[in-house]
């Protein structure tokens, strides 16, 4: 725009429009940044958070319970899919023995093991970042071949002369729950073997190198036909509280912090609930 103004003036106006140009279009930029429309450009926190998404990459590695293996690794598979330069490594085993490994240095961003117990092995030793989250608990079952052939019905048919069993060692979570089991139901079995997580032992039976072994419901559930599961009183005197945690050294912290996020979120819930675990 031209203002024809007399007296040599014309400067002056050119500048005064500009200014004044300047300062809508400064007004509009604003308003369009803070608006919350649709449509409008993102707020900062949008943009925060969509950089930080962004931002995620790496590996995430994480150990957990032996009984967490279907529904991690399809948490895992998930949590890449929703952040695409992330690879998740899962190392699965008996919490005891992940716990020992964590405490003795291995490398590692996330723990979830099977009982407080365990946890607390890493807790005291200072390897871990704030408190843990119970995030699931689990109960024991009794696994048994398809058509339950030796009919075992109940706890102390597991004591019965030529029952052959499987339980976990009693330093492995599920092996603490069995015993606690025993001791419910003043009950004493003996193994023909000791196994150093719940799915070795679960396996024992699908290999029909036992007649049953103690486990938890969610494993027989993993199994499908391949096992029959027989729920037995003294299990809910046995219940095991599964806590989850950043480690304090962890290799790649803003991918763990988003993990566990993750098996915390609504979907994380929904894969849980529906292999089995009972909510917290």
């Amino acid at each position: 725009m031209t203002f024809a103004l007399r007296g040599g003036r014309t400067a002056s106006a050119l500048a005064l429009a500009g200014a004044v140009a300047l300062a809508a279009a400064a007004g509009c930029s604003s308003s369009s940044g803070s608006g919350s429309g649709s449509g409008g450009a993102p707020t900062a926190a949008s943009s925060g958070a969509a950089s930080s998404a962004a931002a995620l990459s790496g590996t995430v590695t994480v150990f957990a319970a032996a009984s967490l293996t279907g529904t991690f690794t399809q948490l895992g598979k998930d949590f890449e899919a929703a952040h695409a330069g992330v690879t998740v490594k899962f190392n699965f085993g008996g919490s005891d023995t992940l716990a020992a490994s964590i405490v003795s240095g291995a490398p590692a961003d996330v723990f979830a093991a099977a009982s407080t117990t365990t946890m607390n092995t890493v807790t005291k030793a200072g390897d871990a970042t704030g408190t843990p989250t119970v995030f699931v608990k689990n109960q024991l079952e009794i696994a048994v071949p398809p058509g339950d052939p030796k009919g075992i019905k109940t706890l102390p048919d597991l004591t019965k002369p030529g029952i052959k069993v499987a339980l976990c060692a009693t330093t492995v979570p599920c092996g603490a729950a069995a015993a606690k089991a025993e001791a419910a139901g003043n009950v004493k079995i003996t193994p023909v073997t000791l196994e150093t997580d719940v799915k070795a032992a679960l396996t024992k039976v699908e290999l029909g190198e036992v007649d049953a072994a103690l486990v938890y419901q969610t494993d027989v559930k993993a199994a499908g036909g391949k096992v029959q599961g027989v729920d037995f009183t003294e299990a809910a005197k046995a219940i095991n509280t599964y806590p989850i945690v950043v480690l304090k050294d962890a290799p790649n912290a803003a991918a763990a912090q988003a993990f566990v996020a993750f098996v915390l979120s609504a979907h994380g819930r929904e894969v849980l609930d529906a292999a089995g675990f009972q909510s917290p």
